[in-house]
């Protein structure tokens, strides 16, 4: 059993690794207007935020990509050193692995070794017990747990779980009793205004989006298969665009935005639309394994550079003024906040 779980863990990050990038995407249906006179400097741009209370230095952070198997000791000791010459936050992945087989506790353990003053964010599912996220949030001596969400996966792995009931009530009775703040993540697929209602109402404070766009598990599923059976659910879910515009209007959750960030503009469109950070997992594994450690941290600081070039643009010198510009959704984005009655109108006006 142990083999076998860490023989998928190692099958999805080769096939992570060897899934080409996505194409266009729902970004692109969202535009800043373009100020002529911002009157801002960009040595004034600040990209302090905080995520339940908890303080960043950058809005970036590297997200949870890989865990479970033994090999993945050396992706996660190099992420942790880049993630303390950058300054940024850092996910480990699914600890449930670690859980089950002592022997592969160091895996995870090694980014606090490597990093000890650095923000980390243990993970398990969403259907874990309270001792069992107690015990991944000391493993790594985290300041915050993700709880990730992951049925379409789950349901298109051949040995996937099938049983969802409960989850919800599985999530409260760890919101409440673990000595960190908990983020809910959805794992490529999305969230919606109905699923944002549901996590507020146990008390969920901090919320993932996690959208369809960047790695997806269905694919890698499928592709483990060997059959192609469910090809068909490739595009299923909510983009990370869509899923932070459904949260419009709803208060009292962090939202972070995750899945499919291409690039800096990505990121601040996501500021823009109200997320307090943003994750990025699948470029920095590429980074990594073509650069190494230095290429990260190169890539990381020119992104922090980048996104303070767009803040001057568009006249805001903090994380949180973003929300405040004009942002204009067209295309097909536009066409679902339509349908779904999102008001896009304000946003194209700064509020």
């Amino acid at each position: 059993m142990a083999m076998s779980r860490e023989k998928r863990k190692l099958d999805h990050i080769r096939l992570a690794l060897s899934s080409p990038p996505g194409g266009g995407s729902d970004f692109d249906d969202l535009q800043f207007v373009h100020r002529s006179l911002p009157e801002t400097n960009l040595e004034d741009c600040c990209l302090n935020t905080q995520i339940g209370g908890l303080a960043l230095s950058s809005p970036v952070f590297i997200n949870a990509m890989t865990g479970g198997a033994a090999a993945a000791k050396e992706i996660n000791q190099r992420l942790a050193e880049a993630a303390r010459e950058t300054g940024v936050a850092l996910a480990v992945g699914s600890q449930r692995a670690a859980l089950i087989n002592p022997e592969l506790v160091d895996t995870y353990r090694i980014v606090r070794k490597v990093n000890p003053h650095g923000i980390i964010i243990a993970n398990l599912g969403a259907g874990a017990s309270v001792d069992d996220a107690q015990r991944a949030i000391e493993m790594v001596e985290a300041n915050l747990l993700q709880l990730h969400l992951n049925v379409p996966q789950e349901l298109v792995m051949p040995e996937g779980d099938r049983h969802f009931k409960g989850m919800l009530a599985a999530i409260q009775a760890v919101v409440e009793r673990v000595s960190t703040p908990v983020i809910v993540k959805e794992v490529g697929f999305g969230m919606c205004r109905e699923t944002y209602t549901q996590l507020k109402g146990i008390g969920v404070s901090i919320v993932d989006v996690g959208g369809r766009g960047g790695t997806n598990f269905v694919t890698i599923e499928n592709r483990r298969r060997g059959k192609g059976e469910y090809e068909y659910l490739t595009d299923w879910g909510q983009s990370t665009a869509v899923s932070l515009l459904e949260a419009k209007g709803l208060t009292g959750v962090d939202l972070i935005s995750s899945g499919g960030i291409r690039h800096p503009l990505d990121m601040a469109k996501s500021l823009a639309l109200g997320a307090k950070a943003v994750g990025v997992a699948g470029p920095i594994l590429r980074i990594l394994t073509q650069q190494g450690v230095q290429g990260v941290i190169e890539a990381i600081g020119s992104w922090h550079e980048q996104l303070r070039t767009i803040m001057t643009l568009v006249g805001t010198e903090s994380v949180e003024g973003l929300t405040s510009v004009p942002l204009v959704v067209t295309g097909k984005t536009k066409q679902w906040c339509e349908a779904r009655g999102i008001d896009i109108r304000g946003l194209a006006h700064g509020r």
